[in-house]
């Protein structure tokens, strides 16, 4: 008689319970089906528009397991399982961890977004958070430059991403600015010539567009002319060195003063 009474309420049970175990294995196989043409469809997209590729890895990662936990709430709800526990303990862990880790997280997205948006890449020549160089590495976290004195520096993703950044290799070419200060009592039209003769003579510095040069200041002890020029980011340094160094010769020969601080001692008779 026991076993009739077993035998019975095992049918009932499996009754129940069989149509929600067929649906749920329905719910998983298609599920899992979907997921992954999702997954494969956002892995071309990011390919496509050439995301790092240590981005791409961290978000399939991501999408991969989002899927997973939400396939298997489903399934469980469809088993008749109470999911809103589940749901609220992944919530308070989710905030416990956003709340322990608030700086990284800060750094992570920062990193995130500069992966997206590219502001700068690998080998570009930028100057953010008062540092300059060159970038080495883009991380999750991090960015590193390699410094003008081969330092290197390491600055959080968080702020870089929240600053403002110069990239100066984002265009092939630059334009420079030298502000050179002259006499009051030397020749402006002499010195102008002088300057655009130094940068039109010399072959790095680029003749399209032309050089130019303009009064920009009636300062307290010289008049300050700026000559400005354009050059390629390969060139830029080699032009601003060699245009320095030839301006104090040229003005030199030319009897052009270039104004500079006295100090005057005077001296009093007992």
């Amino acid at each position: 008689m026991d076993i009739e009474k077993w035998i019975e309420y095992s049918y009932d049970v499996a009754k129940e319970f069989a149509p929600k175990i067929v649906v749920a294995l329905v719910l998983w196989i298609i599920g899992n089906l979907i997921f992954t043409r999702l997954l494969k469809i956002a892995k071309r997209i990011m390919e496509k528009r050439k995301y790092e590729v240590s981005l791409r890895g961290f978000l399939s990662s991501l999408l991969y397991w989002a899927f997973k936990i939400i396939l298997i709430l489903v399934v469980l709800g469809t088993l008749g399982v109470e999911t809103t526990s589940f749901a609220a303990i992944l919530a308070s862990a989710g905030l416990a961890v956003g709340l322990a880790l608030q700086g990284s997280l800060a750094n992570f997205a920062g990193g995130v977004l500069i992966l997206i948006f590219k502001p700068f890449k690998v080998g570009d020549f930028i100057e953010a958070q008062g540092l300059s160089g060159t970038v080495k590495e883009i991380g999750i976290i991090n960015t590193t430059l390699n410094t003008f004195g081969n330092q290197l520096a390491i600055i959080p993703n968080g702020k870089l991403s929240n600053e403002n950044i110069v990239n100066y290799s984002a265009e092939d070419i630059r334009r420079e600015n030298i502000i050179t200060g002259i006499g009051y009592d030397s020749d402006i039209k002499k010195a102008k010539e002088v300057l655009l003769d130094i940068a039109n003579s010399f072959d790095k510095v680029m003749k399209d567009p032309a050089p130019a040069v303009m009064v920009v200041e009636l300062a307290d002890s010289s008049v300050n002319l700026s000559l400005r020029y354009w050059a390629t980011n390969d060139n830029f340094w080699d032009c601003r060195w060699h245009v320095l160094e030839t301006i104090k010769h040229r003005f030199d020969q030319e009897g052009i003063e270039i104004p500079y601080p006295h100090q005057v001692e005077i001296q009093k008779e007992s």
